[in-house]
């Protein structure tokens, strides 16, 4: 989800006059909100179990761990960052949009950049042990 909202939203905020932006906002918020309490928490908890059935397992055990932090990482900047400027916007109306508007828009632009590349990099060290395992000796158990 993050990164189809970075690749189709973020890079173009500074486009949309605030009639717009508060529309696609609070669209965009209305239909992630939900899936995405079930989705991290539900992600988390098989990246913790995947982490631990491996914890045996060197080096793979290491790329599954730094998977597992890169997401912490995401989930906080969510919840500290993200989600209060996403409360705000769901209040908004074209005519009770506050003065500092644009600052608010270019802090959640920046911290979902940081949000998403935390996110990558999370399924890239996922995928090495899972892709590579194999080849590159780190043998996940699964012959």
């Amino acid at each position: 989800m993050f990164w189809g909202t970075w690749f189709t939203l973020t890079r173009s905020l500074e486009t949309f006059p605030p009639d717009r932006f508060i529309r696609i906002g609070q669209t965009i918020i209305a239909n992630v909100a939900f899936p995405m309490r079930i989705l991290m928490p539900a992600t988390l908890l098989v990246r913790l179990l995947l982490g631990v059935s491996s914890r045996k397992q060197k080096p793979a055990i290491y790329f599954f761990a730094a998977s597992f932090i890169f997401m912490i990482i995401f989930l906080l900047i969510t919840l500290i960052v993200e989600v209060p400027i996403d409360n705000q916007i769901k209040t908004w109306t074209p005519t009770t949009i506050p003065d500092n508007w644009t600052a608010l828009r270019t802090t959640w632009k920046q911290f979902h950049f940081f949000r998403t590349l935390s996110s990558m990099l999370s399924f890239v060290l996922l995928a090495i042990p899972v892709y590579y395992g194999r080849e590159a000796g780190l043998d996940t158990g699964n012959n």
